[in-house]
Protein backbone atom coordinates (compact mmCIF):
# COMPACT_ATOMS: atom_id res chain seq x y z
CA UNK A 1 0.00 0.00 0.00
CA UNK A 2 1.43 3.38 -1.00
CA UNK A 3 2.20 6.07 1.54
CA UNK A 4 -0.42 8.31 -0.05
CA UNK A 5 -3.16 5.67 0.22
CA UNK A 6 -2.22 5.10 3.85
CA UNK A 7 -2.51 8.81 4.47
CA UNK A 8 -5.93 8.92 2.84
CA UNK A 9 -7.13 6.29 5.27
CA UNK A 10 -5.51 7.97 8.27
CA UNK A 11 -7.28 11.28 7.73
CA UNK A 12 -10.69 9.74 7.09
CA UNK A 13 -11.79 10.79 10.56
CA UNK A 14 -11.14 14.25 11.98
CA UNK A 15 -10.07 17.59 10.56
CA UNK A 16 -7.15 17.76 8.15
CA UNK A 17 -4.79 20.55 7.04
CA UNK A 18 -2.36 20.09 4.16
CA UNK A 19 0.82 22.11 3.59
CA UNK A 20 2.39 22.28 0.13
CA UNK A 21 6.15 22.59 0.54
CA UNK A 22 8.55 21.94 3.41
CA UNK A 23 10.24 25.32 3.13
CA UNK A 24 10.81 27.14 6.41
CA UNK A 25 7.46 28.82 5.84
CA UNK A 26 5.84 25.42 5.31
CA UNK A 27 7.49 23.86 8.35
CA UNK A 28 6.49 26.71 10.63
CA UNK A 29 2.95 26.65 9.27
CA UNK A 30 2.82 22.92 10.04
CA UNK A 31 3.91 23.63 13.62
CA UNK A 32 0.95 25.98 14.02
CA UNK A 33 -1.52 23.61 12.37
CA UNK A 34 -0.79 20.66 14.67
CA UNK A 35 -2.37 22.69 17.47
CA UNK A 36 -5.59 23.30 15.53
CA UNK A 37 -6.25 20.19 13.40
CA UNK A 38 -6.56 16.49 14.09
CA UNK A 39 -4.26 15.68 11.17
CA UNK A 40 -1.61 17.64 9.30
CA UNK A 41 0.20 16.57 6.12
CA UNK A 42 3.27 18.24 4.62
CA UNK A 43 3.69 17.45 0.91
CA UNK A 44 7.22 17.86 -0.43
CA UNK A 45 8.42 17.06 -3.94
CA UNK A 46 12.03 16.45 -2.79
CA UNK A 47 13.46 13.54 -0.90
CA UNK A 48 13.91 14.75 2.66
CA UNK A 49 17.44 14.07 3.96
CA UNK A 50 17.95 12.46 7.36
CA UNK A 51 20.84 14.80 8.14
CA UNK A 52 21.54 18.52 7.50
CA UNK A 53 22.05 18.12 3.75
CA UNK A 54 21.09 20.20 0.74
CA UNK A 55 18.20 19.26 -1.54
CA UNK A 56 17.13 20.31 -5.01
CA UNK A 57 14.23 22.49 -3.89
CA UNK A 58 16.37 24.82 -1.78
CA UNK A 59 19.06 26.20 -4.11
CA UNK A 60 19.76 29.04 -1.68
CA UNK A 61 20.63 26.70 1.18
CA UNK A 62 24.31 26.76 0.21
CA UNK A 63 24.44 30.51 0.85
CA UNK A 64 24.39 32.61 4.02
CA UNK A 65 21.07 32.49 5.86
CA UNK A 66 20.56 34.72 8.87
CA UNK A 67 17.69 34.09 11.24
CA UNK A 68 17.11 37.55 12.67
CA UNK A 69 16.62 38.01 16.40
CA UNK A 70 12.83 38.30 16.07
CA UNK A 71 12.68 35.09 14.07
CA UNK A 72 14.88 33.31 16.61
CA UNK A 73 12.56 34.36 19.43
CA UNK A 74 9.49 33.10 17.58
CA UNK A 75 11.12 29.75 16.77
CA UNK A 76 12.16 29.29 20.39
CA UNK A 77 8.53 29.82 21.42
CA UNK A 78 7.38 27.27 18.86
CA UNK A 79 10.14 24.77 19.66
CA UNK A 80 11.33 25.28 23.25
CA UNK A 81 14.97 24.28 23.59
CA UNK A 82 15.79 24.80 19.91
CA UNK A 83 18.46 27.40 20.68
CA UNK A 84 20.17 25.02 23.11
CA UNK A 85 20.04 22.29 20.49
CA UNK A 86 21.71 24.54 17.93
CA UNK A 87 24.34 25.45 20.52
CA UNK A 88 25.08 21.78 21.13
CA UNK A 89 25.45 21.35 17.37
CA UNK A 90 28.18 23.98 17.41
CA UNK A 91 26.31 27.09 16.28
CA UNK A 92 28.19 30.10 17.69
CA UNK A 93 26.56 33.01 19.49
CA UNK A 94 26.91 36.42 17.85
CA UNK A 95 26.37 39.61 19.79
CA UNK A 96 25.24 41.88 17.00
CA UNK A 97 27.27 44.88 18.12
CA UNK A 98 30.25 43.31 19.87
CA UNK A 99 30.91 40.29 17.62
CA UNK A 100 29.55 41.43 14.25
CA UNK A 101 31.61 44.07 12.44
CA UNK A 102 29.47 46.15 10.07
CA UNK A 103 30.92 48.55 7.51
CA UNK A 104 28.02 50.75 6.48
CA UNK A 105 27.83 53.60 4.02
CA UNK A 106 29.29 56.11 6.48
CA UNK A 107 31.95 53.87 8.00
CA UNK A 108 32.26 51.20 10.67
CA UNK A 109 29.44 51.05 13.17
CA UNK A 110 30.46 51.12 16.86
CA UNK A 111 31.39 47.95 18.69
CA UNK A 112 29.97 47.34 22.15
CA UNK A 113 28.11 44.62 24.02
CA UNK A 114 24.46 45.09 23.07
CA UNK A 115 21.38 43.29 24.35
CA UNK A 116 20.88 41.62 20.97
CA UNK A 117 22.47 38.26 20.13
CA UNK A 118 21.64 35.53 17.66
CA UNK A 119 22.65 31.91 17.20
CA UNK A 120 24.53 31.65 13.89
CA UNK A 121 24.05 28.43 11.92
CA UNK A 122 23.61 27.15 8.41
CA UNK A 123 20.19 26.99 6.78
CA UNK A 124 20.69 23.23 6.46
CA UNK A 125 21.13 22.73 10.21
CA UNK A 126 18.21 24.97 11.13
CA UNK A 127 15.78 23.40 8.66
CA UNK A 128 16.81 19.89 9.69
CA UNK A 129 16.43 20.69 13.40
CA UNK A 130 12.95 22.14 12.86
CA UNK A 131 11.86 19.25 10.65
CA UNK A 132 13.15 16.73 13.19
CA UNK A 133 11.16 18.45 15.94
CA UNK A 134 8.02 18.22 13.83
CA UNK A 135 8.36 14.46 13.38
CA UNK A 136 7.65 14.13 17.11
CA UNK A 137 4.03 15.21 16.57
CA UNK A 138 1.83 12.14 16.17
CA UNK A 139 -0.78 14.04 14.15
CA UNK A 140 1.72 15.20 11.50
CA UNK A 141 2.92 13.24 8.49
CA UNK A 142 5.44 14.16 5.78
CA UNK A 143 4.85 12.95 2.23
CA UNK A 144 8.25 13.34 0.52
CA UNK A 145 8.82 12.87 -3.21
CA UNK A 146 5.22 13.92 -3.77
CA UNK A 147 4.22 16.80 -6.01
CA UNK A 148 1.08 18.91 -5.73
CA UNK A 149 -0.28 19.44 -9.25
CA UNK A 150 -3.64 21.11 -8.69
CA UNK A 151 -6.62 21.85 -6.49
CA UNK A 152 -10.13 20.43 -6.37
CA UNK A 153 -13.16 22.34 -5.12
CA UNK A 154 -16.66 21.41 -3.97
CA UNK A 155 -19.71 21.42 -6.23
CA UNK A 156 -20.21 25.16 -5.74
CA UNK A 157 -16.56 25.86 -6.64
CA UNK A 158 -16.35 28.03 -3.52
CA UNK A 159 -14.34 25.76 -1.21
CA UNK A 160 -11.10 23.83 -1.77
CA UNK A 161 -11.74 20.24 -0.79
CA UNK A 162 -8.65 18.35 -1.98
CA UNK A 163 -5.21 18.57 -3.57
CA UNK A 164 -4.21 16.58 -6.64
CA UNK A 165 -0.94 14.79 -6.03
CA UNK A 166 1.61 12.75 -7.94
CA UNK A 167 4.06 10.57 -6.01
CA UNK A 168 7.58 9.71 -7.12
CA UNK A 169 7.90 8.59 -10.73
CA UNK A 170 4.34 7.28 -10.87
CA UNK A 171 2.27 9.12 -13.48
CA UNK A 172 -1.01 8.29 -11.78
CA UNK A 173 -2.71 11.17 -10.02
CA UNK A 174 -4.31 10.87 -6.59
CA UNK A 175 -6.39 13.13 -4.41
CA UNK A 176 -5.96 13.97 -0.76
CA UNK A 177 -8.88 15.69 0.96
CA UNK A 178 -8.21 18.65 3.22
CA UNK A 179 -10.22 21.19 5.18
CA UNK A 180 -7.43 23.74 4.81
CA UNK A 181 -4.64 23.93 2.22
CA UNK A 182 -1.54 26.05 2.81
CA UNK A 183 0.57 26.95 -0.22
CA UNK A 184 4.16 27.38 1.02
CA UNK A 185 5.81 26.19 -2.19
CA UNK A 186 8.06 29.23 -2.63
CA UNK A 187 8.90 31.55 -5.51
CA UNK A 188 7.84 28.95 -8.08
CA UNK A 189 4.33 28.57 -6.69
CA UNK A 190 1.73 27.34 -9.18
CA UNK A 191 -1.17 28.79 -7.20
CA UNK A 192 -1.86 31.72 -9.59
CA UNK A 193 -2.29 29.24 -12.47
CA UNK A 194 -4.38 26.89 -10.34
CA UNK A 195 -6.74 29.73 -9.42
CA UNK A 196 -7.21 30.62 -13.08
CA UNK A 197 -7.94 26.96 -13.88
CA UNK A 198 -10.69 27.04 -11.24
CA UNK A 199 -12.18 30.21 -12.75
CA UNK A 200 -10.77 32.61 -10.18
CA UNK A 201 -8.57 35.65 -10.87
CA UNK A 202 -4.86 35.34 -10.27
CA UNK A 203 -3.25 37.95 -8.02
CA UNK A 204 -1.55 41.04 -9.33
CA UNK A 205 2.14 41.27 -8.53
CA UNK A 206 4.67 43.97 -7.73
CA UNK A 207 8.28 43.35 -8.72
CA UNK A 208 11.36 45.37 -7.78
CA UNK A 209 14.58 44.00 -9.25
CA UNK A 210 18.00 45.49 -8.48
CA UNK A 211 19.71 42.67 -10.43
CA UNK A 212 21.78 41.63 -7.45
CA UNK A 213 23.75 38.42 -7.62
CA UNK A 214 25.93 36.66 -5.12
CA UNK A 215 28.45 33.86 -4.87
CA UNK A 216 29.23 31.84 -1.75
CA UNK A 217 32.11 29.63 -0.75
CA UNK A 218 32.50 27.73 2.50
CA UNK A 219 35.83 27.84 4.33
CA UNK A 220 37.42 26.25 7.34
CA UNK A 221 38.05 29.00 9.84
CA UNK A 222 41.85 29.36 10.04
CA UNK A 223 43.10 27.83 13.27
CA UNK A 224 45.40 30.75 14.04
CA UNK A 225 43.00 33.46 12.90
CA UNK A 226 43.00 36.47 15.21
CA UNK A 227 40.45 39.27 14.93
CA UNK A 228 38.16 41.30 17.16
CA UNK A 229 35.11 40.06 15.24
CA UNK A 230 33.33 36.75 14.64
CA UNK A 231 31.16 37.86 11.72
CA UNK A 232 31.49 40.63 9.19
CA UNK A 233 29.30 42.61 6.77
CA UNK A 234 30.54 45.04 4.12
CA UNK A 235 27.62 47.01 2.68
CA UNK A 236 27.35 48.75 -0.67
CA UNK A 237 27.96 52.48 -0.96
CA UNK A 238 25.69 54.16 -3.51
CA UNK A 239 25.86 55.42 -6.11
CA UNK A 240 29.09 53.83 -7.37
CA UNK A 241 30.36 51.10 -5.03
CA UNK A 242 28.15 48.16 -5.97
CA UNK A 243 30.01 45.35 -4.20
CA UNK A 244 29.49 43.86 -0.75
CA UNK A 245 30.34 40.80 1.31
CA UNK A 246 29.44 38.75 4.37
CA UNK A 247 31.57 36.44 6.47
CA UNK A 248 29.19 34.37 8.59
CA UNK A 249 30.43 31.86 11.19
CA UNK A 250 28.44 28.62 11.50
CA UNK A 251 28.64 25.21 13.13
CA UNK A 252 31.68 23.09 12.44
CA UNK A 253 34.01 26.07 12.91
CA UNK A 254 33.27 27.13 9.33
CA UNK A 255 32.75 30.40 7.52
CA UNK A 256 30.12 30.96 4.88
CA UNK A 257 31.59 33.74 2.73
CA UNK A 258 29.22 35.49 0.36
CA UNK A 259 30.34 38.11 -2.18
CA UNK A 260 27.64 40.15 -3.84
CA UNK A 261 27.24 42.69 -6.59
CA UNK A 262 24.27 44.84 -7.50
CA UNK A 263 23.19 46.21 -10.89
CA UNK A 264 24.41 43.07 -12.73
CA UNK A 265 27.89 43.38 -11.24
CA UNK A 266 27.75 39.68 -10.53
CA UNK A 267 30.58 38.03 -8.57
CA UNK A 268 32.42 35.17 -10.31
CA UNK A 269 32.27 31.44 -9.60
CA UNK A 270 35.87 30.37 -10.17
CA UNK A 271 38.40 30.43 -7.33
CA UNK A 272 40.91 32.98 -8.61
CA UNK A 273 38.32 35.52 -9.68
CA UNK A 274 36.36 34.97 -6.45
CA UNK A 275 39.41 36.09 -4.47
CA UNK A 276 40.04 38.96 -6.86
CA UNK A 277 36.45 40.15 -6.38
CA UNK A 278 37.03 40.05 -2.61
CA UNK A 279 40.20 42.09 -3.10
CA UNK A 280 38.19 44.74 -4.99
CA UNK A 281 35.91 45.56 -2.02
CA UNK A 282 36.24 48.95 -0.37
CA UNK A 283 38.02 47.34 2.57
CA UNK A 284 40.76 44.67 2.37
CA UNK A 285 39.50 42.88 5.48
CA UNK A 286 37.50 40.18 3.65
CA UNK A 287 40.28 39.33 1.24
CA UNK A 288 42.87 39.19 4.01
CA UNK A 289 40.63 36.86 6.04
CA UNK A 290 40.03 34.29 3.27
CA UNK A 291 43.09 34.44 1.01
CA UNK A 292 44.87 31.71 2.98
CA UNK A 293 41.79 29.97 4.40
CA UNK A 294 41.06 26.38 3.40
CA UNK A 295 38.06 26.12 1.02
CA UNK A 296 35.51 23.43 1.86
CA UNK A 297 33.24 23.79 -1.17
CA UNK A 298 33.02 25.00 -4.74
CA UNK A 299 31.73 28.51 -5.38
CA UNK A 300 27.92 28.58 -5.48
CA UNK A 301 26.12 31.31 -7.42
CA UNK A 302 22.59 32.70 -7.09
CA UNK A 303 20.95 35.46 -9.10
CA UNK A 304 17.20 35.16 -8.65
CA UNK A 305 16.97 37.97 -6.14
CA UNK A 306 14.08 40.16 -7.27
CA UNK A 307 11.51 41.28 -4.70
CA UNK A 308 8.14 39.91 -5.81
CA UNK A 309 4.82 40.37 -4.01
CA UNK A 310 1.73 38.46 -5.18
CA UNK A 311 -1.19 40.48 -3.85
CA UNK A 312 -3.60 37.81 -2.68
CA UNK A 313 -4.95 40.34 -0.19
CA UNK A 314 -6.38 42.37 -3.11
CA UNK A 315 -8.28 39.53 -4.79
CA UNK A 316 -12.01 40.09 -5.00
CA UNK A 317 -12.63 36.34 -4.95
CA UNK A 318 -10.67 33.38 -3.63
CA UNK A 319 -11.91 29.92 -2.65
CA UNK A 320 -12.33 29.20 1.04
CA UNK A 321 -10.06 26.71 2.74
CA UNK A 322 -6.94 28.02 0.99
CA UNK A 323 -4.17 30.35 2.10
CA UNK A 324 -0.75 31.25 0.72
CA UNK A 325 2.29 32.28 2.71
CA UNK A 326 6.07 32.58 2.63
CA UNK A 327 7.78 33.20 -0.70
CA UNK A 328 4.65 31.98 -2.47
CA UNK A 329 3.18 35.35 -1.48
CA UNK A 330 6.15 37.66 -1.05
CA UNK A 331 9.78 36.88 -1.84
CA UNK A 332 12.39 39.42 -0.81
CA UNK A 333 15.86 40.12 -2.11
CA UNK A 334 17.60 37.39 -0.07
CA UNK A 335 20.67 39.52 0.64
CA UNK A 336 18.79 41.46 3.33
CA UNK A 337 18.15 38.32 5.37
CA UNK A 338 14.44 38.87 6.04
CA UNK A 339 12.91 35.72 4.55
CA UNK A 340 12.98 33.23 7.42
CA UNK A 341 11.99 35.79 10.04
CA UNK A 342 9.10 37.02 7.90
CA UNK A 343 8.01 33.39 7.49
CA UNK A 344 8.02 33.06 11.29
CA UNK A 345 5.90 36.21 11.60
CA UNK A 346 3.54 34.78 8.98
CA UNK A 347 3.17 31.55 10.96
CA UNK A 348 2.40 33.53 14.12
CA UNK A 349 -0.22 35.46 12.16
CA UNK A 350 -1.77 32.18 10.99
CA UNK A 351 -1.96 31.03 14.60
CA UNK A 352 -3.75 34.21 15.65
CA UNK A 353 -6.19 34.01 12.75
CA UNK A 354 -7.04 30.37 13.48
CA UNK A 355 -7.61 31.10 17.16
CA UNK A 356 -9.94 33.97 16.29
CA UNK A 357 -11.70 31.86 13.66
CA UNK A 358 -12.39 28.86 15.88
CA UNK A 359 -13.29 31.05 18.85
CA UNK A 360 -16.11 32.69 16.92
CA UNK A 361 -17.03 29.76 14.66
CA UNK A 362 -15.85 26.35 15.92
CA UNK A 363 -14.94 23.97 13.06
CA UNK A 364 -15.89 26.62 10.50
CA UNK A 365 -13.17 28.05 8.24
CA UNK A 366 -15.39 30.44 6.26
CA UNK A 367 -13.72 33.83 6.11
CA UNK A 368 -10.28 32.62 7.20
CA UNK A 369 -8.77 32.95 3.72
CA UNK A 370 -9.56 36.64 3.29
CA UNK A 371 -8.76 37.50 6.91
CA UNK A 372 -5.37 35.78 6.88
CA UNK A 373 -4.22 37.22 3.54
CA UNK A 374 -5.07 40.73 4.69
CA UNK A 375 -3.35 40.25 8.05
CA UNK A 376 -0.30 38.78 6.32
CA UNK A 377 -0.13 41.73 3.92
CA UNK A 378 0.03 44.06 6.90
CA UNK A 379 2.99 42.08 8.28
CA UNK A 380 4.75 42.22 4.90
CA UNK A 381 4.60 45.99 4.53
CA UNK A 382 7.59 46.75 6.76
CA UNK A 383 10.12 44.20 5.43
CA UNK A 384 9.00 45.05 1.87
CA UNK A 385 9.67 48.73 2.45
CA UNK A 386 13.04 47.99 4.06
CA UNK A 387 14.20 45.72 1.22
CA UNK A 388 12.93 47.76 -1.70
CA UNK A 389 14.11 51.08 -0.27
CA UNK A 390 17.65 49.71 -0.42
CA UNK A 391 17.20 48.41 -3.96
CA UNK A 392 15.67 51.70 -5.12
CA UNK A 393 19.01 53.44 -4.55
CA UNK A 394 20.37 52.18 -7.86
CA UNK A 395 19.61 53.60 -11.29
CA UNK A 396 19.68 50.10 -12.75
CA UNK A 397 16.80 48.88 -10.54
CA UNK A 398 13.63 48.03 -12.45
CA UNK A 399 10.07 47.79 -11.25
CA UNK A 400 7.45 49.81 -9.44
CA UNK A 401 8.44 53.28 -8.30
CA UNK A 402 8.85 53.93 -4.57
CA UNK A 403 5.94 55.68 -2.89
CA UNK A 404 6.35 58.83 -0.83
CA UNK A 405 6.66 56.91 2.44
CA UNK A 406 9.49 54.77 1.04
CA UNK A 407 11.30 57.90 -0.16
CA UNK A 408 10.89 59.51 3.25
CA UNK A 409 12.11 56.46 5.16
CA UNK A 410 15.05 56.04 2.78
CA UNK A 411 16.31 59.56 3.33
CA UNK A 412 15.55 59.66 7.01
CA UNK A 413 17.10 56.21 7.49
CA UNK A 414 20.32 57.48 5.95
CA UNK A 415 20.46 60.22 8.54
CA UNK A 416 19.88 57.67 11.32
CA UNK A 417 22.64 55.42 9.94
CA UNK A 418 25.03 58.37 9.85
CA UNK A 419 24.12 59.21 13.44
CA UNK A 420 24.57 55.58 14.51
CA UNK A 421 28.23 55.54 13.46
CA UNK A 422 29.08 57.73 16.44
CA UNK A 423 26.28 56.98 18.91
CA UNK A 424 25.90 53.54 20.48
CA UNK A 425 22.32 54.14 21.61
CA UNK A 426 21.27 54.98 18.05
CA UNK A 427 23.08 51.95 16.68
CA UNK A 428 21.31 49.80 19.28
CA UNK A 429 17.97 50.99 17.90
CA UNK A 430 19.26 50.60 14.34
CA UNK A 431 20.07 46.90 14.76
CA UNK A 432 16.81 46.31 16.66
CA UNK A 433 14.92 47.61 13.62
CA UNK A 434 17.02 45.51 11.24
CA UNK A 435 16.27 42.43 13.35
CA UNK A 436 12.54 43.28 13.38
CA UNK A 437 12.44 43.67 17.16
CA UNK A 438 11.23 47.24 16.72
CA UNK A 439 9.37 48.90 13.83
CA UNK A 440 11.07 51.60 11.72
CA UNK A 441 8.99 54.18 13.59
CA UNK A 442 11.46 53.68 16.47
CA UNK A 443 13.79 55.92 14.46
CA UNK A 444 11.40 58.78 15.21
CA UNK A 445 11.87 58.58 18.98
CA UNK A 446 12.43 62.12 20.32
CA UNK A 447 16.02 61.39 21.35
CA UNK A 448 16.90 60.31 17.79
CA UNK A 449 14.69 62.78 15.92
CA UNK A 450 16.29 65.77 17.64
CA UNK A 451 19.79 64.69 16.68
CA UNK A 452 18.74 63.88 13.11
CA UNK A 453 17.33 67.40 12.76
CA UNK A 454 20.63 68.74 14.02
CA UNK A 455 22.44 66.79 11.31
CA UNK A 456 20.10 68.06 8.62
CA UNK A 457 20.92 71.64 9.58
CA UNK A 458 24.63 70.84 9.20
CA UNK A 459 24.67 68.12 6.52
CA UNK A 460 27.44 65.59 6.03
CA UNK A 461 29.70 66.53 3.08
CA UNK A 462 29.08 63.19 1.34
CA UNK A 463 25.32 63.28 1.84
CA UNK A 464 24.57 64.63 -1.62
CA UNK A 465 26.33 61.66 -3.17
CA UNK A 466 24.30 58.99 -1.42
CA UNK A 467 20.82 59.28 -2.89
CA UNK A 468 20.85 61.50 -5.97
CA UNK A 469 17.37 62.45 -7.08
CA UNK A 470 18.01 60.87 -10.49
CA UNK A 471 18.60 57.48 -8.84
CA UNK A 472 14.85 56.91 -8.47
CA UNK A 473 14.01 54.24 -11.07
CA UNK A 474 11.39 54.50 -13.74
CA UNK A 475 8.70 51.93 -14.35
CA UNK A 476 10.06 49.00 -16.34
Amino acid sequence: MSQLVERQQAIANGSHALVIGSSMAGLLAARILVDHFDNVTVVERDRLPQQPESRHGTPQANHVHILLAQGERILEQMFPGLEAELTTAGAPSLNMAADFAFLGVWGWFPRFHSNLSIRACSRLLLEWAVRRRLTAYSNLQFLPETQAIGLLTDNSNSQVKAVKLRSGDVSQENELNADLVIDASGRNSSLPKWLETLGYPSPSETVVNSFLGYSTRWYERPENFQADWKGLLVAYKPPHDKRGAVIYPVEGDRWAVTLSGIGRDYPPTDEADFLEFARSLRTPIVYEAIKDAKPLSPVYAYRRTENCWHHYEKLSRMPEGLVAMGDAVCAFNPFYGQGMTTAALGASTLDQCLKEQFRSSPNNLTGLTRNFQKQLAHILETPWMMATSEDFRWKTTEGAQPDSMTRLMQRYGDQVALLAVNHTDVYQTYIEVIHMIKPPTAFFAPSILARVLGQVIKPHPEKALLIPELAVPKLS
